[in-house]
């Protein structure tokens, strides 16, 4: 331990403990009184003292052996250190939130900053189409009313010219006063000349010179002035609070009501609403009750519910995920206000919904994860990279911002380069066979290809993000035929089924459309939420031999199951960095086995599950890390082959089915 060292100008005798003693192990000695060892500790001064110490200034000062003394400050020591390390965990686990919180609202941002961009160009888009028209109007109406005035005016400059021409030849007739001339002037041009002179001319304007242009343009210009707005809040889950009877009580079959307060750090009442809340009742055994959010758009929130049997329940209330003050409260259900029971409830957890809110999150990519010190896992599959394909460019073999990827029986593999708007093909030893894609938005180019797969038919299926339609091509990318114009918002992954129809995933849309080939709308479900048959940003599907439709729900962090007609089955996964949890999934694909391969974006990483949604394993990806995988495919000769977004490369691994 460290001692005080007395001032060099200082007349007192304090004592200090400079060094051990020679020969006597860790005994200290006394600065003042060479070769005296310090075995005491004097209570009044709080330092160590020799023998001869206590016989001079320290002789009335209450004293202990040095070696208690030092025992105790130890047994302190530890104690506090103790208590500074259990703080560990929690420190670790807020600086985990902030980084995820952190993490989503970058992707926010620039998820927002691309539909800003993608809105105003579509705008942009409008108007030069708008544009076009009003000219191509312009010169239509210009073009009928010309055609008719042009053809008046030749009319009668060409009687103009034929009455000078009779009369000029007819008079030089007469001044000559030729005979002859005058009888053979009147045979040929006199009925000429009484024919135009009794002629009926259009004198009168058979068309007008009107040509107006009406603009409303003051009304769009303030339209346009307040075009779109960010939508936020202040509040924070910490501060927000929740009253209500039924926070604690309710009674089977009745409707309880649950009002949330938003608050922001400071305590404040948050005034506006548009927040993210959930709410969940359920049972110990995880069943759950029906119940609905209602934004009051002044900040605060009712969650109005109904359990149909009586019991124990637990009422989870979240903002931003996380739990607010209190939560989860205890619920007691019962028949009537006296009586008591327990039994199981059924239910679905919802969302609040508002106009304008937005849940769309691209999550960050990360090595491992881009802002937590990678783990090292045990993996049970030994799964190893055979090689990986690409850089970042425009030429063969190059990608920019590559996303789906798809695999055929002929031993090919498919990429969607998006940013160089083109589909490249590949062997399945990764040797560049050919490309085609022309950027553009008409029908047979690509504006940004998104996701890619291939019909038993050999055509291959591109998802235009946005073009919003999907296109069809010929195994030779030649262009036949494209499906969901007019009613894709953003399509993003595409499938085939085993009855040959063209699954689309609408990421903008949040719904699942089905075509035929033909374009003929099968079926469409899904909507915007966070709710069993809803999805906040779907990106890509697969399907099962049982003909089922697999989704990865990329905000939702999870992936849902749908069988053909579109009817919920399953779903597994929730946020986080643990086996079988998501940082917002991307690519899926199914093996012969029925097992579910997920690529999870945010965390860098491919899981494996099993066709019930339990975590089996993951795909050993140490040796050249994933930095936001996208899409991903098995090949015919059973490997994974993933699109690596942020490396703009794909990879190739050996898989263990």
């Amino acid at each position: 331990m460290e001692a005080q060292q007395a001032s060099p100008d200082s007349s007192s005798e304090e004592c200090t403990v400079l060094e051990a003693l020679p020969g006597k192990g860790t005994a200290l000695i006394c600065s003042q009184h060479k070769g005296k060892v310090s075995a005491l500790y004097c209570l009044a001064c709080e330092n160590p003292v020799c023998v001869d110490c206590m016989n001079g200034e320290h002789a009335e000062h209450p004293t202990d052996s040095l070696e208690n003394i030092v025992d105790q400050h130890l047994a302190v020591l530890q104690d506090r250190v103790d208590s500074a390390k259990n703080r560990l965990p929690q420190i670790r686990e807020a600086v985990q939130c902030l980084r995820d919180i952190l993490q989503q609202l970058n992707s926010q941002r620039s998820s927002i900053e691309e539909d800003i961009h993608s809105s105003f160009s579509e705008l942009h888009k409008t108007l030069d189409t708008r544009k076009s028209v009003l000219l191509m109007e312009l010169e239509v109406t210009y073009g009928l009313k010309q055609k008719v005035l042009q053809a008046q005016l030749d009319t009668l400059l060409q009687e103009e010219a034929a009455i000078n021409y009779s009369c000029s030849l007819t008079g030089e007739a007469l001044d000559g006063g030729n005979k002859a001339v005058i009888l053979q002037i009147h045979k040929d041009v006199g009925e000429r000349l009484s024919d135009l002179a009794s002629q009926g001319l259009p004198l009168q304007p058979e068309e007008n010179d009107q040509l107006d242009l009406m603009m409303e343009i003051e009304g769009l210009r303030k339209s346009i002035h307040n075009l779109g707005t960010i939508v936020t809040t202040n509040a924070v889950a910490s501060q927000t609070e929740a009253s209500g009877d039924g926070l604690e009580q309710c009674v089977v079959g009745q409707p309880a009501t649950v009002v949330i307060t938003t608050r922001d750090k400071s305590g404040g009442l948050c005034k506006t609403g548009n927040a993210v809340i959930s709410a969940e009742v359920c049972t110990p055994d995880g069943s759950v009750a029906d119940g609905e959010i209602v934004d009051l758009k002044n900040g605060t929130y009712e969650f109005q519910y109904t359990v149909k049997k009586e019991g124990h329940f637990s009422l989870a209330l979240r903002l931003y995920d996380q739990h607010i003050k209190g939560s989860p409260f205890q619920l007691k259900v019962t028949t009537n206000a006296a009586s008591t029971g327990s039994s199981d409830g059924g239910a679905r957890r919802r969302s609040a919904k508002s106009p304008g809110s937005r849940s769309r999150q691209k999550g960050v990519r990360r090595g491992g994860s881009l802002f937590s010190t990678p783990k090292k896992r045990v993996n049970p599959i030994e799964d190893d990279l055979i090689f990986r394909i690409g850089t970042k460019g425009r030429n063969k073999g190059e990608f920019t911002n590559l996303q789906g990827v798809a695999a055929c029986s002929e031993g090919k593999i498919l990429i969607a380069d998006s940013n160089n708007q083109c589909v490249q093909i590949f062997s399945n030893t990764g040797a560049f066979q050919s490309r085609f894609g022309v950027r553009g938005r008409s029908p047979g180019q690509l504006q940004r290809p998104t996701g890619v797969a291939v019909h038993p038919n050999g055509d291959i299926i591109i998802a235009d993000y946005d073009n919003k339609w999907v296109s069809i091509f010929s195994s030779e990318g030649k262009y036949k035929a494209k499906l969901g114009s007019g009613r894709l918002m953003g399509p993003k992954g595409v499938s085939v089924d085993q009855n040959g129809h063209v699954i689309v995933v609408d990421n903008k849309a949040c719904t699942v459309f089905i075509f035929q080939p033909s374009g003929k709308l099968v079926t469409k479900f899904g909507s915007r939420g966070n709710g069993d048959r809803q999805f906040a940003g779907p990106h890509f599907a697969a399907v099962n031999n049982n003909n089922e439709i697999i989704i990865t729900d990329f905000h939702n962090h999870s992936v849902k199951v749908f069988n053909a007609d579109g009817e919920f089955l399953l779903k597994f996964g929730s946020n986080g960095e643990g086996n079988g949890q998501f940082n917002a999934p991307t690519g899926v694909a199914v093996d012969v086995n029925g097992n579910i391969i997920v690529a999870d974006w945010g965390n860098s990483r491919i899981q494996v599950f099993d066709g019930s949604g339990s975590f089996l394993s993951y795909i050993n990806t140490a040796a050249d890390p994933l930095y936001g995988p996208q899409g991903l495919a098995l090949t015919s000769d059973g490997h994974v082959v993933v699109a690596d977004s942020g490396n703009h490369c794909f990879k190739v691994y050996r898989y263990l089915q």
